[in-house]
């Protein structure tokens, strides 16, 4: 590109605090054909056969697709059940393991408690022998 040819620069106004230009670009190139148009090409008629094969296909596709989803929900709904069997016994294996710990809790709390009956009955029973061997004494 030439410079001189390109462009061209005309001086408006000159003042003091600068100047002022106006700058006139030449015409684009005249001798280059203008770009085509592209235009979509023409479109083929598509037979009633290819059109049942095509409708067939996206038939097949969509059935395949819900049988996908089915599949795919079974198996949420197969992991739900597991997962509320697995709670269930948890749950229950807690529930019975806190069963026996109270039970033997509450076992060892009555023998201790006997236990303690025992030894105070034993040491009332030493207490009244003494008083009345004190009283016989007493009385002799």
């Amino acid at each position: 590109m030439d410079a001189g040819k390109d462009f061209h620069v005309r001086e408006l106004d000159r003042r003091a605090s600068g100047s002022a230009f106006q700058v006139i670009l030449s015409p684009s190139n005249l001798t280059e054909p203008k770009a085509k148009i592209l235009l979509s090409p023409e479109r083929k008629g598509i037979s009633l056969e290819e059109q049942k094969k095509k409708m067939a296909a996206a038939e097949e596709r969509r059935k395949s697709r819900e049988v996908e989803m089915l599949k795919h929900f079974a198996e949420v709904r197969e992991h739900e059940k597991q997962v509320l069997h697995k709670a269930t016994e948890d749950r229950n294996n807690f529930s019975k393991m806190t069963k026996e710990n109270i039970s033997q809790k509450m076992e060892a709390y009555k023998e201790n408690r006997v236990a303690q009956r025992a030894v105070l009955d034993e040491k009332f029973k030493a207490r009244d022998k003494k008083l009345e061997e004190a009283k016989k004494k007493k009385t002799q």
